[in-house]
């Protein structure tokens, strides 16, 4: 899909994350979503961070029905079932959805789908079911059409949604951290087929969900988190009123 740009040529690497995911042990839950560091899995210690991270900033309670984005194969989303009553999974990957079901799934109130974001915001026969949303790790990953339509939908569908996290997203002004071998190619840091994604500064990402009707909260992981030197996450808020079309919503 297109994120709004001439396309280059790729001189640098890309993520299809369907093929890479076959290509690991059906048990290696954690590759399988590249939560990797140097080619190895990440920590329990730090996929515990990972779970606490999103429980505080999504203030779950027992009541809440969430919808996970991108959710991967579901290795996250089970962790979160303690703390919520219903969860719905969406990703993209056919065969990732296959492992979630065959390995975390318990209907009826943790089931998994595989569909894209935007695909799945605008099809969804019941959205005023969610309570809270979820997208970790994945929404760099979007392009930009598929994020800024994603968070409309979220604001004018999803209506009883008042907090959504979206974490682990990579930042513009620090990519100097991740590229310290190398100079990004032209066009990488917009690709969202690029290794790491679409980057983006603080500023551009709290433009963007304003424009969608969000207001947006910066947080970063503790300074032991393996990425936390070129990540920051975000919660997103629904604004009180918020003029789309030029109707107040």
């Amino acid at each position: 899909m297109s994120n709004g740009m001439q396309r280059l040529p790729r001189n640098y690497p890309i993520v299809d994350y369907d093929q890479h995911a076959r290509t690991c042990p059906p048990d290696d839950f954690w590759a399988q979503v590249k939560r990797t560091v140097h080619g190895k899995a990440v920590s329990d210690e730090h996929i515990d961070m990972i779970v606490m991270a999103i429980r505080e900033r999504l203030s779950l309670e027992s009541h809440d029905v969430v919808l996970d984005l991108a959710c991967g194969n579901g290795a996250l989303s089970q962790r979160l079932f303690d703390a919520c009553s219903a969860l719905t999974g969406v990703d993209l990957s056919d065969y990732l959805i296959e492992v979630a079901n065959a390995h975390f799934a318990e209907a009826p109130r943790f089931t998994f789908v595989a569909g894209g974001a935007a695909d799945y915001l605008r099809d969804e026969h019941v959205p005023e079911r969610f309570t809270k949303v979820l997208c970790y790790g994945s929404f760099a990953y979007f392009s930009q059409d598929d994020a800024v339509t994603s968070l409309r939908l979220l604001r004018e569908r999803f209506v009883n949604v008042n907090t959504i996290f979206i974490g682990n997203l990579p930042d513009r002004d620090r990519a100097g951290a991740f590229f310290a071998m190398r100079a990004p190619e032209p066009g990488e840091l917009d690709d969202p087929h690029a290794q790491i994604g679409i980057w983006r500064s603080k500023a551009s990402f709290a433009a963007m969900t304003a424009s969608a009707g969000w207001d947006a909260t910066f947080s970063s992981m503790p300074e032991s988190f393996f990425s936390m030197h070129y990540r920051y996450d975000v919660v997103l808020r629904r604004r009180a009123s918020f003029e789309s079309g030029g109707a107040t919503q």
